[in-house]
């Protein structure tokens, strides 16, 4: 198939991993400016009460204009322990909590410098897991408009659309009889509740 181009995500929406299935050639976006208000370094998890935001705090903050390639990650307060601590409340009752646990652990113990380093070793992982056959690669230059033969869907994924207009991958949710079903969350939520069965559901195979 042709080629498509998307952006790094911090534990990317369930629908973006869904299409990174269904395409042969994958390249991410590695030179554009940072965007703001974006997955690149927020992931939406579903926690007892509703909705969790979890968010990587940024040097400079979220307001400045650099490549991605040199947006360096903030370690003035302990971001790490945070999320790791709402992962285990969110997830410890789930099936695969312990499949996974001990990576994610040692994901929050380890310092990278750049948010770019840490969202590559997520896919990275990511790939393993999930069984991925694509072509992967990274963009060379930036390119703001791509020819028709090239799927670009950078920014087709927003904190503020998640769930909007999206297709819905079911399957049993921790939490759903208390705050119902959630689509298109974190990738997380749907290795933690579904384990390796979660790459059969991204890939259509059942």
């Amino acid at each position: 198939m042709n080629k498509f181009i998307v952006e790094y995500q911090y534990f990317g929406a369930i629908n973006y991993i869904n299409t990174l299935f269904q395409f042969s050639n994958i390249e991410f976006e590695v030179c554009e400016s940072f965007q703001k208000m974006s997955f690149r370094n927020r992931m939406v998890l579903a926690g007892s009460n509703g909705l969790v935001n979890l968010s990587v705090p940024l040097e400079k903050g979220r307001d400045q204009k650099q490549l991605l390639k040199d947006v360096r990650i903030s370690y003035s307060l302990p971001w790490q322990q945070q999320h790791w601590r709402t992962i285990e409340s969110c997830y410890n009752r789930s099936p695969f909590y312990e499949y996974y646990r001990d990576w994610l652990e040692g994901l929050y113990q380890r310092r990278p410098v750049f948010l770019l380093d840490l969202n590559r070793e997520i896919m990275e992982w990511l790939v393993k897991q999930l069984k991925l056959t694509a072509r992967f690669g990274e963009t060379a230059v930036f390119e703001p408009v791509y020819s028709i033969d090239i799927t670009d869907y950078r920014n087709r994924w927003l904190p503020r659309n998640f769930q909007e207009n999206q297709p819905i991958i079911r399957y049993r949710q921790v939490f759903e009889d208390r705050i119902g079903f959630q689509p298109n969350l974190s990738i997380l939520d749907l290795l933690f509740c579904e384990g390796p069965a979660a790459r059969l559901l991204l890939s259509g195979n059942v």
